[in-house]
């Protein structure tokens, strides 16, 4: 199978996981009408809320959650691949799993990710988020295999590390999905340069499906979901608004701009010298 239509879905979820899971539903809904065959979802798709009592009250395990249950049984009915970007997912009385959840089109779960970089960080507007205190970070990188080609998973902080897209786009990836929830402040200064680097760096596409606006918890997202080509051009680019966006996506497309520039087979290993003296004498 040569290539496939992929979606990303730009959604503001809130406090409600009823309400998030039935609005993730339509737009996906919407995606497969319009001829998606996989269609993404944006970190935190059923809930976000930074509030831990009410988190780990709203939230399920994963054998228990509904809607997940709900999204395998949709994945099915419309015959594609849904990618859930993340859901908060309860390990225990206080102890949650950031997860991703790719989902075949026999509602069988094709991959599981949890993020591994956690959000701890203090910005100069006085927005202060300490993912860590609640949620237990990952500890592999995942890559899974479509019927068109690898997939690399990641979630939204994830993408501050560019050495965790290498290692995916050296095992094969040749599309990397980028789940997020930026914060309005990040994203206005960050978003389409990280995108488009993690894209150019690998000769991959990235699909990134974010959410956008003014959510339930007070904070503001940056939205603007998107889809970049291994030349670093974006394909499709949502505004704020919850919303679908589509592009085709040509594995070929990979393999030749992996020809073109050929950084991942051109990267050597490094060695650092031990000490400043092995510097001086070298």
């Amino acid at each position: 199978m040569a290539g496939f239509r992929a979606a990303a879905i730009q959604m503001r979820s809130g406090f409600s996981v009823e309400a998030n899971t039935d609005e993730a539903e339509r737009l996906i809904r919407a995606a497969a009408s319009a001829g998606a065959d996989y269609a993404l979802t944006p970190e935190m798709t059923t809930i976000l809320c930074m509030d831990r009592e009410r988190l780990l009250a709203s939230i399920s395990a994963e054998a228990d959650d509904p809607s997940l249950a709900r999204f395998r049984a949709l994945a099915r009915e419309l015959g594609i691949h849904v990618h859930i970007g993340s859901m908060a997912i309860k390990l225990g009385p206080t102890s949650v799993a950031n997860r991703a959840f790719l989902i075949g089109p026999d509602g069988g779960i094709v991959a599981r990710y949890d993020k591994i970089h956690m959000f701890d960080v203090d910005l100069a507007n006085g927005e202060s988020y300490r993912e860590s205190r609640l949620y237990r970070r990952g500890e592999a990188a995942v890559i899974a295999d479509l019927p068109w080609l690898r997939l690399g998973l990641s979630i939204c902080y994830d993408v501050r590390f560019p050495n965790l897209f290498h290692t995916l786009a050296t095992h094969g990836a040749a599309a990397l999905a980028i789940p997020a929830a930026f914060t309005r402040t990040t994203g206005e200064a960050h978003w389409h340069i990280l995108m488009r680097a993690r894209a150019i760096e690998t000769g991959s596409f990235v699909i990134a499906a974010a959410q956008g606006g003014h959510h339930d918890d007070g904070r503001d997202t940056y939205g603007h979901s998107m889809i970049v080509d291994p030349w670093g051009r974006i394909l499709a680019e949502a505004g704020t608004d919850p919303d679908v966006i589509f592009a085709d996506i040509d594995p070929a497309a990979s393999v030749a701009a992996r020809q073109r520039i050929p950084a991942l087979a051109s990267d050597p290993p490094y060695a650092l010298p031990a000490t400043a003296a092995e510097l001086e004498t070298a």
